[in-house]
């Protein structure tokens, strides 16, 4: 049976570790969280590079403070003893960590300061093809005492037990969510005019990060066979390092006039609906919240078989998630292109998955039990079932 959240009369004080509080998806999902439990946390906040986009997100009547914590110009073991320093002089109520890029706080609760959640939503370019044996010993010694640690992907729960060989009671398999009415709403026409997407043929989309990982030269290329088969056009949303290099690409392909980089876009919704289909290229993932969205807004996905990406979409849409190569992306993208009537239909399904699995009311519920145990250990045994069914 699962433990009836504590009522407290001041707030529980939460300390959240990240690598950068830039914004991005476990930056987004605490905002949301942040956002929909207000005044029940205190929220303070250390951003390992200094970092703090994020914190316009959060709304109003959101409690939460940005520290300095980092201490990166000491050497580790002088590192450890300041954070150790820092968890006495806070002494939160949880610290909770997110990804490799806080796993050194994770090391200096060693001696279990305070209860302590991590939070592991994948890996970057250096750990998309397999892991590094020095972060996996980190990992199993940071971790396998008494912490909690949550996967949003059971790809990440098999890693985490048969890899790093955490406790099986210790993990806890918690899916993201995404606002399904939100994200079900029709386009902005005005928008969507001002980015110059034309009318007459399919739109692919994609909303990313313009990072390595996210290789999304390889989508441009599966694009570029696809268009020779078929009419359509490619909108790329999102922002970051790797944008000159990809306008150089579609220059050389000469697509300049069949793709639009539509930069970053803070209400994605505003796109999405607008297209046709959904495209995903990237070399790792775990359960991305693009895909979550576009489903939620009712498209089809074609992608490449990355985390829980296949396990995530409508069974009608599984044969369009293909390895990662760029002919069979590209096949997919044709055959999409090429049938509206199957495009509606798998997007149908998407949509009311999306609706029953991940709709974020659940993540959010999910998440309050979890900040309000006492010994977030213990709340991971009796929730050793997950607690949403995928």
């Amino acid at each position: 049976m699962a433990p009836t959240p504590t009522t407290k009369t001041t707030p529980r004080r939460l300390l959240h570790i990240f690598s950068t509080f830039r914004v991005g998806g476990p930056q987004v999902r605490f905002a949301l969280l942040a956002n929909s439990l207000g005044v029940r946390y205190k929220h303070y906040i250390i951003a390992m590079d200094g970092s703090d986009d994020t914190l316009k997100h959060l709304g109003a009547s959101v409690d939460a403070k940005m520290i300095e914590g980092s201490h990166t110009d000491l050497p580790l073991h002088q590192r450890l003893m300041a954070y150790r320093r820092e968890l006495r002089t806070l002494h939160p109520d949880q610290m909770i960590t997110y990804n490799w890029g806080a796993i050194e706080w994770a090391l200096a609760n060693l001696q279990q300061i305070c209860p302590h959640v991590h939070i592991e939503d994948g890996f970057g370019p250096e750990e998309s093809h397999r892991q590094i044996t020095r972060r996996v010993w980190i990992r199993r010694l940071a971790l396998s005492r008494r912490s909690l640690v949550v996967v949003p992907s059971r790809t990440l729960l098999t890693i985490a037990s048969n890899t790093w060989k955490l406790p099986r009671e210790r993990l806890l398999y918690l899916p993201n969510g995404v606002n399904c009415q939100r994200f079900s709403a029709k386009p902005d026409s005005h928008f969507i005019e001002l980015l110059g997407l034309p009318k007459d043929r399919a739109l692919i989309g994609t909303v990313t990060a313009l990072r390595p990982e996210k290789n999304l030269s390889r989508l441009i290329h599966a694009f570029a066979r696809a268009r020779q088969v078929q009419l359509c056009h490619l909108v790329i949303v999102g922002d970051g390092g790797e944008r000159a290099k990809l306008e150089d690409l579609t220059k050389q392909l000469e697509l300049q006039q069949e793709i639009t980089f539509a930069g970053h876009v803070a209400d994605p919704e505003r796109v999405l609906g607008a297209l046709d289909i959904y495209a995903l290229s990237s070399d790792t993932e775990q359960m991305p919240y693009g895909v979550l969205e576009a489903m939620a807004s009712g498209l089809p996905i074609a992608g490449v078989d990355v985390g829980d990406v296949k396990s995530m979409v409508g069974d009608e849409n599984k044969v369009f998630i293909t390895t990662k190569d760029v002919n069979r992306l590209a096949q997919a993208l044709k055959t999409l292109v090429a049938d509206s009537a199957l495009r509606q239909s798998i997007g149908r399904a998407n949509q009311l998955k999306a609706r029953k699995n991940f709709d974020e009311s659940q993540m959010i519920t999910a998440y309050d039990r979890l900040f309000q145990a006492g010994d977030p250990t213990n709340h991971a045994q009796e929730s050793h079932a997950p607690p949403l069914k995928v």
